[in-house]
């Protein structure tokens, strides 16, 4: 008998089976067999997917705010009681550690922790002048959909769906096909909690349910995480056809490295950041020849030392990636730089796990002497591939944290260098002996780029200013002076 499950989408609070005939394999990424199959939805299942999404939000966003929040305080404890299970299933599909895994669950929750407390945030104002009354609102935009990326099966949607619910909007995700079974586990858990069918949805699928999303005419937002080329395909997609959009492409993270850094440190924090599927992302930038060798020679011990093996094995250090694609990418990243005059300085790429023959393993690589005009150092990788640029000075080092990324971060026991690269560098997020939590960055002209706080409060919901002028004892009047509200009283 086949242990091969047979997934589905989940629209109207309910698994529904796919129509379109189309699935593909499921793989489990430590041993390469194939785990489920999941559809592949048509346009026409998508456009059925939002329409059930547009009856069911009328009602949600008539909801109370804080009777939405209590939905999402029912989920984060449901999800608490499950985390060992997500993570299991995130492992097993994605090729994260096991542990690795529980942290992008807790990272989700995080996102909706402080969803949980938006009610307050959606206040509008009052203003009173005179005669004429002026007061503002905030209402849901309708549908909310999501495009996330393989890479975070966890954390991304929730970090997408929880403002935009508690807004009071629906929200249609539609999750990479390499690793669907986490979202679907969310969505079951979000309608135990107490919302209504069919105000999130999963529909699963390729690049035509991901490319019907943004164009459907019941779709007001659209979110997207991925690679940097996509995201401005989506965008470009999504604009045209009148959304909001918010697209992320993944971005580069420079870690500049002092002279008087904590040197253990600064490769801790390296190893941390760049290890595992969705390593390949930060890039060392160490000050000067003297720290560049000091590093160098540091980074690559630990690299040898590190353990490869089965994501469900509790010695691993560094799992699979997440499909055989993955690690023909990578390592053609890593061929290229070296084609392109970087020094190979660790090279475990043909790493063997034991009873593993089929699974999807990359160790770790190193490479030294990249430049900034290299792909291995522009391109995403997804990979645990390690790239050193060095920089002559530090002024050098805060030019290159300012290019092809997001995110920087310094190293230093100097507080004046510390306040000073923060304040220079151009980049949205900083961090400070600790990397800056996030690895996606929004391009010019993607809308509002933030993922969290107030700005993605703004995202899911339109602002309605509403003035009224009464005359006192004779009722409404038909027309009120559009300035009056600016005027002094009397």
């Amino acid at each position: 008998m086949s242990s091969t499950r047979e997934l589905c989408h989940y629209i109207g609070g309910q698994p529904v089976r796919g129509a379109s005939g189309r699935f593909a394999d499921v793989h489990d990424a430590s041993s390469g067999a194939v785990v489920a199959r999941v559809p592949l939805a048509s346009a026409d299942e998508v456009r059925h997917a939002v329409a059930t999404a547009e009856r069911a939000q009328v009602d949600w966003a008539a909801w109370h705010p804080r009777r939405r929040a209590r939905v999402l305080m029912r989920f984060l404890e449901l999800v608490r009681h499950e985390v060992g299970y997500l993570a299991t299933a995130l492992a097993t599909e994605h090729g994260r550690t096991v542990a690795d895994a529980e942290g992008d669950v807790q990272r989700g929750l995080e996102a909706v922790e402080f969803a949980a407390g938006v009610p307050h945030l959606l206040r509008g104002e009052f203003a009173e002048c005179a005669d004429v009354d002026v007061h503002s609102v905030r209402q849901p935009l309708g549908v909310v959909a999501g495009i996330t990326p393989a890479d975070s099966p966890a954390m991304v949607p929730l970090w997408q769906a929880a403002p935009a619910l508690v807004c009071g909007n629906a929200f249609v995700l539609k999750p990479s096909e390499r690793d669907p079974t986490v979202p679907l586990l969310l969505a079951s858990l979000l309608t135990e909690a107490g919302l209504p069918p069919g105000v999130f949805t999963v529909v699963n699928g390729d690049s035509v349910a991901a490319d019907a999303l943004p164009v459907d005419p019941g779709v007001a937002a659209v979110g997207f995480v991925g690679a940097a080329p996509d995201a401005r395909r989506v965008h470009g997609i999504a604009t045209a056809a009148g959304k909001r959009a918010r697209c992320s492409g993944r971005a580069k993270h420079h870690l500049v490295v002092m002279p008087d850094a904590d040197l253990d440190a600064a490769v801790t924090a390296l190893l941390q950041a760049g290890r595992g599927p969705t390593g390949g992302w930060c890039t060392a930038v160490p000050v000067g020849a003297a720290t560049a060798t000091a590093l160098v020679a540091a980074l690559a011990d630990r690299l040898r030392e590190l353990t490869v093996g089965a994501a469900h094995d509790g010695a691993t250090d560094l799992g699979p990636l997440v499909s055989a694609d993955a690690v023909r990418h990578a390592r053609d990243h890593v061929e290229t730089g070296v084609a392109e005059g970087a020094e190979l300085v660790v090279d475990r790429r043909d790493v063997v796990v034991p009873g593993y023959a089929n699974g999807y393993y990359l160790g770790p690589v190193l490479l030294d002497h990249v430049t900034a005009d290299m792909r291995v150092h522009h391109e995403d990788v997804s990979g645990p591939v390690f790239t050193v640029v060095r920089a002559d000075d530090y002024e050098h080092a805060v030019r290159l944290a300012g290019e092809h990324g997001d995110g920087a971060a310094i190293f230093t026991r100097d507080r004046d260098a510390a306040h000073d690269f923060s304040s220079r560098v151009d980049t949205g997020v900083v961090g400070v002996n600790v990397v800056a939590p996030t690895t996606y960055h929004a391009f010019s002209g993607c809308g509002d780029p933030e993922q969290h706080g107030l700005a993605v409060i703004r995202f899911c919901t339109r602002a309605k200013t509403v003035t009224e002028h009464w005359s006192a004892g004779r009722g409404p009047v038909a027309a009120a002076d559009p300035v009056a509200c600016h005027r002094a009283p009397g």
